[in-house]
């Protein structure tokens, strides 16, 4: 006898297009090539970092939770953007590459702006 897997989509996170978005930038993120190994595994941490607490703050019952997590999401996406860009300064990060990393994270930066009250 196998088990089923329940669909994904009964966990709260999975409906936020915010989650859906972080999960396609820490794709870019996993797939840039970054030779500087300190600012490559900075981006990844801090990317992780901004995925669990968005589907961290899906989870959350109050407002104020929501917010209070979402709000750290952010900060970690921006921290991860920073890496990226500083890859792009020290020439360590395909110019091209940083540009559509950049514009996933303008991207991501407004939806999690909305969620934040």
């Amino acid at each position: 006898m196998t088990k089923t897997q329940p669909p994904l989509s009964t966990l709260p996170h999975h409906s936020l297009i915010a989650y859906r978005v972080a999960i396609e930038f820490a794709e870019h993120i996993g797939s840039l090539r970054i030779s500087d190994a300190r600012l490559r595994e900075q981006a990844r941490k801090s990317t992780i970092a901004c995925v669990l607490n968005i589907a961290e703050g899906a989870g959350r019952r109050s407002r104020a939770d929501k917010s209070r997590v979402y709000a750290i999401a952010l900060g970690e996406l921006c921290e991860a953007a920073a890496a990226v860009e500083l890859a792009r300064v020290f020439k360590s990060a395909p110019a091209e590459e940083v540009t559509h990393t950049l514009r996933l994270a303008v991207r991501l930066k407004d939806l999690l702006s909305r969620l934040i009250r």
